[in-house]
């Protein structure tokens, strides 16, 4: 990828993240910032260490994205913090979740759907593409196992990833999670020649 093209999709991503953290912010009442933000272009085999390695356990929201091109988004949580974001969507007292069954996956189901409309609604809205997420998928189990479902896809047309990575604070609880944007090439290709039709 060219730095212009990189510096575009930059761009992109980060006004997605940013309607999809005020969207979030309007769902559970409270602020959410942007701690970091930033691209990186590793080999799709490694993706998993960004969570802490492989065997690191985690929770991931999962979704995928169809319409003018295909593509992956993956919030991930240590259990923790997917636990303190559960007791925030339910307005809980904090430490009240320990486990996750069906109704604190729902609350979660939820977070993804908004986090991912309100990120692929930018991205539709900056480009004219139609870029549609599918229902959640909320899984708990080992980063390198989540992180497979999409590297899977992805080896099938290249062997690095871009991966965009944004963690984020909510409110007065210092609650870190991270928000991957995995596009596959003809995601990417569809972005970059919206840009050049503009």
């Amino acid at each position: 990828m060219k730095e212009e093209e990189l510096a575009f999709w930059a761009q992109l991503v980060s006004k997605g993240t940013t309607n999809a953290m005020s969207n979030l912010s309007k769902m559970i009442g409270q602020e959410v910032t942007v701690a970091s933000f930033g691209l990186k272009q590793i080999p799709v085999a490694e993706t998993s260490q960004l969570m802490g390695g492989p065997d690191t356990e985690a929770v991931g929201i999962y979704l995928t994205v169809s319409g003018s091109a295909t593509g992956h988004i993956m919030l991930m949580y240590e259990p923790k913090v997917a636990y303190q974001f559960v007791d925030i969507l339910m307005g809980l007292p904090a430490g009240s979740t320990q486990s996750l069954g069906d109704m604190e996956e729902s609350a979660l189901g939820e977070l993804g759907n908004i986090v991912g409309s309100s990120f692929l609604n930018a991205l539709a809205d900056a480009t004219g593409l139609t870029l549609l997420p599918s229902p959640p998928n909320v899984m708990t189990d080992m980063a390198g196992a989540l992180l497979d479902i999409i590297a899977a896809d992805i080896l099938l047309t290249q062997d690095d990833a871009f991966v965009a990575e944004t963690t984020y604070h909510v409110g007065d609880r210092d609650i870190e999670g991270q928000f991957f944007v995995i596009p596959t090439q003809d995601l990417l290709k569809a972005l970059l020649e919206s840009r050049q039709a503009a």
